[in-house]
């Protein structure tokens, strides 16, 4: 009997971002309170754009911007928000969507699979996602309810079930 396998990866879909952005910016534009602070959200570059005129106001942008993430089921992990920046009159804050599980991350989640899974699942890092492999089912859905309760610092998704 071949082998079940699966993959852990850590992607996030660009137009759900897009999307809670767009909802971000709308609200921002029409809620009250952001009345007449310079209150804005936008894509610059690769990079996602946060701006108001006082430190308070940018750190609600960046409040708003989350809970619309969350709202399309996309992980906070994935969000890295630098610290509020003065430049000129105005707060800035950049944020960059995380893709990807980096070298190191992946052996950790490799290890915790050697150490704490199933007798014979294994786990072998492919670029930037991990391939988990064992001849019993049972064995891979034990693996991902392991990750799923771990804490780890970077989210992940499991696909390519077969």
């Amino acid at each position: 009997m071949a082998d079940s396998s699966f993959d852990i990866v850590s992607k996030v879909e660009r137009q759900e971002v897009d999307n809670a952005l767009n909802q971000s910016a709308k609200e921002l534009s029409q809620r009250y309170d952001f009345k007449g602070t310079g209150a804005t959200i936008a894509w610059s570059g690769e990079k996602i754009l946060m701006e108001a005129n006082s430190e308070e106001r940018v750190k609600a942008v960046l409040d708003v911007f989350e809970t619309k993430l969350v709202k399309r089921g996309i992980s906070l992990k994935a969000l890295d928000a630098g610290e509020p920046q003065l430049s000129g009159k105005e707060y800035k804050i950049f944020a960059t969507i995380e893709e990807g599980i980096s070298q190191e991350n992946a052996k950790k989640v490799a290890k915790i699979i050697r150490d704490e899974g199933p007798k014979g699942v294994k786990a072998q890092v492919q670029g930037e996602e991990l391939r988990v492999s064992s001849k019993s089912r049972d064995d891979l859905q034990e693996v991902q309810a392991l990750l799923k309760g771990k804490d780890l610092d970077f989210a992940i998704q499991f696909v390519n079930y077969r």
